[in-house]
């Protein structure tokens, strides 16, 4: 699988394997353990997700060696401050079962109690801060934000001495956040895409499905392959073993421009959340 080299020179997989809603125990443990068997090398996890335990416990089953993967998990917004964000580090390790994760990122940037006189910025910075310390101290090799939007970056940026080398935000055929987009690429930020399939309209579209058979892939296929060429890291998420592997076959086949734009702009009912009004 190709790569990226992140703004730090740290190479990433360019793409990945989303745990999110895979439920902690067999469902998460068996998602993960078949992604890996398929040949992805990017694991994608969050301390909100529970099911920390079960990715760890794939990866070790997995036999593969830690240096031929890259695991990738999050801050909850209940961490406010330094110490609350190293001991959650701490805990995310533990249940890992990991000495390190390859990138660590602040899962949102505005938790709803902190929104009062714009208290996340400081937040965010001190929780930045404990996450650049935790670099040096060879806990995390990355550090990065998700669902950050141009006025979350350019509050962190005052006071970072450590650019994100990721923004991870929701981007699919028809949810394309151009300005969060263009701020992060401005700073050399990598975009990962989350929920790269949509909320299942996708699959139920007309012509979507016959550009799918136009190129004789299947519609998550053309989803990744549109995420790719728009220079995305998609992170697509199966708990079944045939779409898990058929998902990496996404690579052989290239879409037109007229058929990218297309999909850029595809009218679709569910777009981004907005951050700064999420009910957490």
């Amino acid at each position: 699988m190709n790569t990226y080299r992140l703004n730090n020179g740290i190479e990433i997989p360019v793409l990945g394997f989303g745990t999110w809603k895979a439920a902690d125990g067999k469902e998460a443990y068996e998602a993960v353990l078949a992604a890996l068997k398929a040949g992805y090398r990017h694991i994608d996890t969050a301390a909100y997700y529970q099911n920390e335990e079960s990715v760890g416990r794939a990866i070790r089953d997995s036999g593969l060696s830690r240096e031929k993967l890259f695991v990738t998990t999050k801050l909850w917004n209940t961490n406010h401050t330094y110490e609350e964000a190293q001991a959650a580090l701490d805990e995310s390790l533990k249940k890992l079962g990991l000495d390190y994760v390859d990138l660590y990122l602040i899962h949102w940037p505005n938790p709803k109690p902190l929104r009062k006189e714009d208290a996340w910025k400081e937040r965010n910075a001190e929780v930045w801060r404990a996450m650049e310390d935790m670099v040096k101290a060879g806990k995390v090799r990355s550090i990065g934000v998700s669902n950050f939007l141009p006025h979350h970056l350019e509050a962190l940026l005052k006071t970072a001495q450590i650019i994100p080398a990721v923004n991870q935000i929701r981007l699919s055929p028809g949810v394309y956040q151009k300005e969060a987009i263009e701020a992060s690429r401005k700073q050399g930020i990598l975009l990962e895409a989350w929920g790269p399939f949509g909320q299942g309209e996708l699959f139920q579209n007309k012509h979507v499905k016959e550009m799918a058979t136009r190129y004789g892939k299947t519609v998550a296929q053309l989803a990744l392959a549109w995420s790719l060429q728009e220079g995305f890291l998609p992170l697509p998420k199966s708990v079944t073993p045939e779409r898990i592997a058929g998902n990496l076959d996404c690579f052989d086949f290239e879409l037109t421009q007229e058929d990218c734009d297309y999909l850029k702009n595809l009218p679709v009912q569910a777009g981004a959340p907005d951050p700064d009004q999420k009910d957490f």
